[in-house]
């Protein structure tokens, strides 16, 4: 399976997102150390969830690590993140 499918799934699943946009970056990393041939290796990832409500930017990284542990040890090398909760989308 792709690795961005997996991303996908395992972030819907455990975030229940309103909004998931992942973008492999993999080819701005060629030739960079851990940047894999068949690329999939680094990801810009922004996700709006109410599952970040009254945590600090820290917490809502680990959250997302967490659940991408097994792909953070083995095939992505890279993660660029943007989480927010529905209410820090909304404009006043």
């Amino acid at each position: 399976m792709q690795v961005r499918n997996l991303i996908q799934q395992k972030l819907t699943a455990g975030l229940s997102p309103e909004r998931l946009d992942i973008v492999d970056e993999s080819h701005r990393h060629q030739g960079h150390a851990g940047t894999s041939a068949e690329g999939e290796s680094h990801f810009h990832i922004e996700i709006v969830s109410a599952a970040f409500e009254g945590k600090s930017a820290v917490a809502r990284q680990r959250l997302v690590y967490d659940l991408l542990a097994d792909e953070l040890k083995t095939r992505i090398h890279a993660l660029s993140l943007k989480t927010r909760t529905p209410a820090e989308t909304k404009t006043p």
